[in-house]
């Protein structure tokens, strides 16, 4: 319940619509506030002011008259700045962008505070009566007014100086990857101590696997189709310890799943029934895109989407793909300093109740570098570079499966563009760079100190 309350919460937050509905119900509730402020001034002798609006009924008609359709003009010009905007970020960047612009909160304040100024000056010029029987003039609402819409001017400016900023490359890709520093923290709380094991995962505890876990099985099978968003931890731990049971899940967050597809398999199959079936399926989230609550591979191919579209002859930009790599490099590194988590997971009488498949750093380590690099093989700048990051974040990687992955893709680097630079001077920069993460190798990875051993592996020359 609490996954799906989060996801509801996601949602919301990543809507055009939401912060600017909250202002809308705020300004409801501020012109309800003013006006009965000012009924209660009018009996008060010394209630005019030099600061508090002092024309007549027609006077606080026009001015109310003219910010609400002003407002409400100018909403209308910075919606279709922000498609246009969108449109261009869609087709530039790519199509999964689109809610990285979406949730920015600027945008939404700015498209709220023209809505919020509208709604208010609609809801305060109904009460203006201009008959003799009953005259009154909401003073001090008609000063809120003009005050708001002052205010909406500076929204405006601001408004205008973000948008130029907001579509820049640089800007997106480093809002990107702050996106994407957020989800490897929330995935991966757990970080490197100063003296402990280095390897992949917690320590490994002892379990044992029931012989007839093979057999005695029940496929749970999913429900609907969908990108696997948020897997409820808590409750599925909870399912397993309540019915006894041992869960294999078979996708992690970003995985596609498709309707009646084999989602868990579960152990003892006999336990297994419609209603138990259901609790499973509702513990997976699932939605029609992929998100960055527990996806942290959709991030990384957000980056990657970026450099492929800037290496693309249309385009032809590697500037834009060596910033992408650039950031790439500052993600791994920061993930490389995270524990990965292990795909057994335990109730608390150290039972294993849960088999997962769990992210790891080798996997995301090609995630990063398999198209930048299939895209790149022709473009010598773009190749050196890879290369050099490849070296950067091979400096600081304490494990031997990531630094072989690593390796690995300097490997397929220099394999690949052999035979595509036919320049000699190229292939000259291209070796020197290689060597240079070969001896990274073969150094012990800087940081706190580490009792493991290196990867063991001959590295050899280039």
């Amino acid at each position: 319940m609490r996954k799906k309350i989060e996801k509801l919460w996601y949602r919301l937050n990543s809507s055009f619509w939401f912060l600017p509905a909250l202002l809308a119900c705020a300004a409801i509730f501020l012109s309800y506030a003013t006006t009965a402020a000012d009924k209660v001034l009018i009996y008060h002798a010394d209630a005019q002011r030099w600061w508090l609006y002092s024309g007549g009924p027609d006077g606080a008609r026009t001015v109310l008259s003219v910010i609400a359709g002003s407002m409400i003009t100018v909403a209308g010009v910075v919606f279709s700045i922000t498609i246009v905007v969108l449109s261009m970020a869609s087709s530039q960047f790519g199509p999964r962008l689109i809610r990285n612009f979406m949730n920015v909160r600027a945008n939404q304040l700015v498209l709220g505070t023209f809505v919020a100024t509208f709604t208010y000056g609609v809801l305060v010029l109904r009460n203006v009566d201009a008959t003799a029987e009953a005259r009154f003039v909401p003073h001090l609402s008609v000063n809120f007014a003009i005050v708001m819409s002052l205010s909406s001017l500076g929204v405006l400016i601001y408004f205008i100086h973000n948008v130029s900023e907001s579509i820049q490359a640089q800007n997106i890709i480093a809002r990107v990857c702050r996106d994407l520093g957020n989800v490897i923290n929330r995935v991966f709380p757990e970080k490197f101590g100063q003296d402990e094991d280095r390897s992949d995962g917690p320590k490994k505890r002892e379990y044992d696997i029931p012989t007839t876990c093979d057999r005695e099985v029940c496929q749970v099978m999913a429900e609907h189709s969908g990108y696997l968003q948020t897997i409820d931890d808590d409750a599925l731990m909870r399912i397993a310890v309540d019915e006894n049971l041992l869960i294999h899940l078979e996708f992690r967050p970003g995985n596609f799943i498709t309707r009646a597809g084999v989602l868990a398999t579960v152990w003892p199959g006999e336990r297994v029934d419609e209603k138990l079936s259901q609790q499973i399926n509702n513990t997976l989230i699932l939605g029609q895109e992929r998100t960055l609550e527990q996806d942290v591979e959709f991030g990384i191919s957000q980056l990657v989407e970026i450099a492929t579209r800037a290496l693309s002859p249309g385009v032809n930009d590697p500037i834009t793909a060596m910033t992408c790599i650039d950031w790439l490099g500052a993600a791994l590194t920061q993930l490389s300093h995270h524990k990965m988590p292990s795909s057994h997971h335990f109730d608390k009488q150290n039972r294993l109740r849960i088999i997962c498949k769990p992210f790891t750093f080798d996997g995301i380590v090609n995630a990063a570098f398999n198209m930048i690099r299939q895209n790149s093989q022709s473009n010598a700048a773009v190749s050196i570079h890879l290369l050099e990051i490849i070296a950067t974040v091979a400096a600081q990687v304490h494990r031997g499966e990531g630094r072989e992955a690593l390796f690995r893709q300097a490997k397929m680097v220099m394999d690949g563009c052999r035979q595509r630079l036919p320049e000699g001077d190229d292939q000259k920069d291209l070796d020197d760079r290689f060597q240079a993460v070969v001896d990274v190798m073969n150094r012990e990875p800087v940081g706190p100190k580490s009792t493991h051993n290196p990867t063991g592996i001959d590295l050899g020359g280039s």
